[in-house]
């Protein structure tokens, strides 16, 4: 049975409960809900609630602690069935499937995700790389498959609209070694038209990322209906069809093909006289394009339809306007359908198994996983219970379980000549105008009598149905109501010769392969197609026969609620599902024989403990002896029966009652092992440290005599040396010197920058504080910033005739500044301790703006190596220059003015803010501006122009 869990959190099987009732149901189901438990077992089933968040509850950790597991030996999970299905194909050579059913947004599409990610992850240990492909190939599908077969529906945003079975195949040592996908009735009506608030298949939405065709159509989303995870969806679909093996060529054309679907809608009709025109002609030959085909065959295709009369002549038949948008609208549903079906087909042809020889590998075997609503197999002979194998010839006493059997609805849609599908058949090939409402009629004429039919004109008191369009059938579940409204056409499903053989005769190779049929001539007889009902009875009888030859598992989906909330349980929800999955018969099937069975030698592995006479380990010559002994001791022999190998136990309350008896005795074995191991452990530990700490002493006393003998032999003459042992290259220290030898580098840096500075004059050292300061907020960030040179700080009295207001200290250089009115004027910066001013070189360097130290915020320069200088103020009305009139002309000052500014604001103990960039953004009386600089070879001299976001500085090239 499942591990233990703590009765908060519920009972972990819901044949446990005391009373089988759906009340007790319901408030299980909740409690483990509301406490983070989303899964619950019924036997072997897997009731599974979508919690509608992320959890915990996958990942590496959790499939080791599933792996190689009994069922019942962990807490319920998605892994523990598909372990147990994985253990049963490759113990006994079996075809096992795993059932996943449940209504939309129930959470069946994830659940066969962790499914196919557990089996994934717990094959292939030695690393094939040909099964590693496959494994990849697999895992790759499910991505492209929920991208053009899945849609955000109002229940729920990844929504499958289409059935999938998947056949994953193994050989004899379990690894998987190829696999087969089948699609079941995909949804291509939503092609045309979806509900308020869905949306169409994630494809189209995601195909806007690929191509400008798509996004140039009208039909393309609007952008309210655009997920943020559509973006980063397409990728992962690119990424999954690579991966897959689809060519570059492929993908293209399928996009192409998408976005044919998108403008064939656009295309509308308008009726000229007795004849249909298209009014969008622009649109024919963009279509022509998208399709590879002929503008001429195409609009022919789509105004008229090829007949072959008796005598074997073709004639035309022009299209009225309700058959020629019929015909757009069938031909637009058949091409995302051929689609889909190209590429399920395309990935089949990858994951196929190959040159597969039983004689040589072994016999394959397969996993299925069924995704698809509803659905299950009875077996009237088992009823869920495998028939036990008995040593003695008796029999045990079952109860008839009274559950709805569903074989009457079955045979109501079915049943030949009788059942509904029968019926819309023959309205479908009966000649002449055939109506739904005539449909209808027959059903009521064959149908009036069967118990779970009835129409408006059968109960003419039932209000909620309309006389001639609604009939009803009596699930057990509930009364389902349909409108047969559309029931003959959508029967039919109509596709004109004339779009097969187009498509045909395309030059798209995709899209050819998808029309093998267009090859046929249109006088050639050929048998009538089957229609849609008939099509998909006959592929869900296939599936019925494919699934009942393998060993099934199942999973249950639950939808807690309808607001896709992880706090909410709406139990009249949840309850109406319960009933129509038929779990409460589940739980009365598994508990009116022998709810839980296991074989004696499982039996004791987990028991023997209870038992003094199976602990440690009996002495009894069989296990069936053992085990009837510790039954015996506890005084369940009435509630038991033995088999050949299996011991049968009737009621969940004996169970329970070994299991709390096991996990009062487990603390109490685990501490014994745990003390003589961990002694054990400790004893061995202690002698191995013992000696490992002696050679780590002997060896760490060497490593360090030896790196201080060698420090000492490098740095022996360092005082002689022009550079004072810079270019002396340390040696590698040992790890336990690593902070010594960091330590010892900072204080032999202190003492060499000690004795660089003691021969520095006194002179320089404003030049070096201010390099210094220059460096720490330049370095790395600007590539030449005038390091090497000598800083003047007073460029104006070096020229003739030149009165500089600069005094010492000062840093003042001539400048061209740019302003709000994008005017360019020659100035001049000055910078002292406190200001800094903008000067009038043409009225003797008249001070024209002074600002505060103070009142400057930062400085923003850029990486190259222009003059642009920004200073960034508080009022937001900064200051735009560019020193110019340099010698030499290569001179650069930038470095020297963000130094002299930096020192004095260190000396004033604030914060000078230094950006570089490329791109400057500033304020110009509060309005934003930006600045760039672009080279220019025709340049002599930099100079500031207009751009549409601010400025630009055109410099020279150097």
């Amino acid at each position: 049975m499942a591990e233990q869990e703590s009765l908060e959190f519920g009972k972990a099987d819901f044949v446990l409960l005391d009373q089988v009732t759906m009340e007790h149901f319901m408030e299980n189901l909740k409690l483990r809900f509301e406490m983070g438990r989303i899964y619950t077992y019924i036997g072997e089933v897997v009731v599974s609630m979508n919690p509608y968040k992320q959890t915990q509850l996958y990942g590496k950790d959790v499939i080791e602690q599933y792996q190689g597991r009994e069922l019942y030996e962990r807490p319920p999970h998605l892994y523990a069935v598909a372990d147990a299905a994985y253990k049963a194909m490759k113990r006994r050579a079996k075809d096992t499937c795993i059932v996943i059913s449940g209504e939309s947004g129930a959470g069946k599409t994830e659940a066969s995700k962790y499914i196919m990610q557990y089996i994934a992850a717990i094959t292939n240990p030695s690393q094939r790389e040909e099964v590693e492909r496959v494994k990849n190939v697999l895992l790759k599908s499910n991505c492209v498959l929920e991208a053009f077969g899945n849609a955000k529906t109002n229940r729920n945003d990844n929504s499958s609209r289409f059935g999938k079975y998947m056949d994953i195949n193994f050989d004899f040592k379990g690894d998987p070694t190829g696999g087969h996908i089948n699609n079941y009735l995909l949804e291509k009506s939503r092609i045309l038209h979806q509900q308020p608030g869905e949306r169409n298949f994630h494809s189209f939405y995601q195909a806007g990322n690929h191509s400008s065709l798509i996004c140039s159509s009208p039909l393309h989303p609007p952008i309210s209906q655009l997920l943020t995870s559509d973006q980063s969806n397409f990728k992962a679909v690119a990424d999954a069809m690579k991966v897959i093996g689809f060519s570059p060529e492929e993908i293209n054309s399928v996009y192409k093909i998408l976005a044919t679907i998108l403008h064939l809608g656009n295309v509308s009709f308008v009726t000229e006289g007795d004849a249909v025109a298209i009014e969008n002609r622009e649109l024919v030959s963009q279509l022509a394009e998208l399709t590879s085909t002929q503008p001429e065959s195409l609009l022919r295709t789509l105004l008229y339809r090829a007949v072959a009369t008796g005598g074997g002549e073709v004639i035309e038949k022009g299209h009225s306007g309700k058959e020629a948008n019929y015909a757009r609208d069938a031909c637009a549903k058949a091409i995302y359908e051929r689609l889909f079906c190209w590429i399920v087909g395309r990935i089949n042809t990858v994951i196929e198994v190959k040159n597969y020889d039983a004689r040589l590998h072994g016999k394959n075997t397969v996993i299925a996983v069924l995704d698809i609503y509803g659905f299950e197999i009875f077996e009237s002979n088992r009823a869920g219970c495998e028939p036990p194998a008995w040593g003695s010839p008796r029999e045990l006493p079952q109860g008839r379980i009274e559950y709805f059997n569903n074989q009457i609805i079955v045979d109501l849609v079915e049943q030949p000549h009788k059942g509904i599908i029968s019926i819309l058949d023959e309205a479908c090939l009966t000649g002449g105008q055939v109506t739904d409402a005539m449909f209808l009629e027959s059903m009521n004429t064959k149908l009036g009598k069967h118990p779970h039919y009835t129409s408006r004109k059968l109960c003419a008191t039932d209000k909620s149905m309309e006389f001639g369009r609604d009939f009803r059938i009596k699930h057990y579940a509930g009364n389902v109501t349909y409108s047969v409204e559309g029931f003959i056409d959508k029967n039919k499903d109509t596709l004109f010769q004339d779009f097969k053989r187009l498509m045909y005769n395309s030059t798209d190779p995709v899209l050819r392969d998808m029309w093998p049929e267009g090859e046929v001539s249109i006088t050639e007889v050929t048998k009538r197609p089957l229609t849609a009902a008939t099509l998909f009875k006959n592929s869900m009888v296939a599936l019925v026969e494919n699934l009942a030859s393998k060993e099934p598992y199942y999973v249950r989906c639950i939808k807690p609620n309808d607001q896709k909330s992880p706090l909410l349980f709406d139990a009249e929800r949840c309850r109406h599902q319960v009933e129509y999955l038929g779990l409460l018969e589940n739980v009365r099937v598994r508990r009116a024989g022998f709810a839980y069975r296991q074989p004696y030698d499982r039996f004791l592995l987990r028991y023997k403990m209870t038992c003094e006479y199976t602990w440690p380990n009996h002495l009894m010559p069989t296990d069936q002896e053992a085990t009837r002994a510790l039954i015996d001791q506890h005084g369940f022999q009435d509630d038991v029966a033995y088999g050949h190998t299996k011991i049968f136990i009737r009621m969940p309350q004996t169970l329970f009652c070994l299991e709390q008896e096991r996990a009062q005795l487990i603390p109490i074995i685990v501490l014994l092992l745990q003390k003589a191991w961990r002694g054990a452990l400790a004893r061995r530990r202690c002698r191995y440290l013992r000696a490992i700490y002696t050679i780590m002493g002997h060896y760490k006393r060497h490593k360090v005599k030896t790196y201080l003998l060698e420090l000492v032999r490098r740095f022996q003459g360092v005082r002689s040396m022009a550079d004072y042992g810079k270019s002396v290259e340390w040696p590698d220290p040992p790890a336990v010197l690593a902070q010594f030898q960091e330590n010892s580098k900072l204080l032999f840096r202190r003492w060499r920058a000690r004795q660089i500075v003691k021969n520095i004059p006194p002179s320089d050292m404003a030049q070096i504080q201010a390099k210094v300061a220059a460096m720490e907020v330049l370095q790395g960030l600007r590539k030449d910033w005038g390091c090497q040179r000598n800083w003047g700080r007073d460029y104006l009295s070096s020229g003739p005739g030149c009165d500089s207001p600069c005094t010492p200290g000062d840093f003042v250089s001539p400048a061209m500044q740019i302003n709000r009115f994008n005017k360019s004027r020659d100035r001049a910066i000055l910078v002292t301790d406190q200001h800094l001013y903008k000067l009038e070189p043409r009225k003797q360097y008249k001070v024209m703006r002074t600002l505060p130290l103070s009142t400057v915020t930062g400085v923003s320069v850029t990486s190259c190596q222009d003059q642009l200088v920004v200073f960034h103020t508080q009022n937001h009305d900064d200051l735009v220059i560019c020193f110019h009139k340099m010698q030499p002309e290569e001179d650069n000052r930038v470095g020297e003015l963000v130094g002299v500014l930096v020192d004095h604001f260190k000396t004033t103990k604030r914060e000078l803010q230094v950006r570089v960039s490329d791109c400057i953004q500033l304020s110009l009386r509060g309005r934003k501006r930006l600045v760039a600089v672009e080279t220019r070879h025709e340049l002599a001299f930099p100079d500031f122009g207009k751009s549409r976001d601010g400025f630009v500085l055109y410099c020279p090239r150097r």
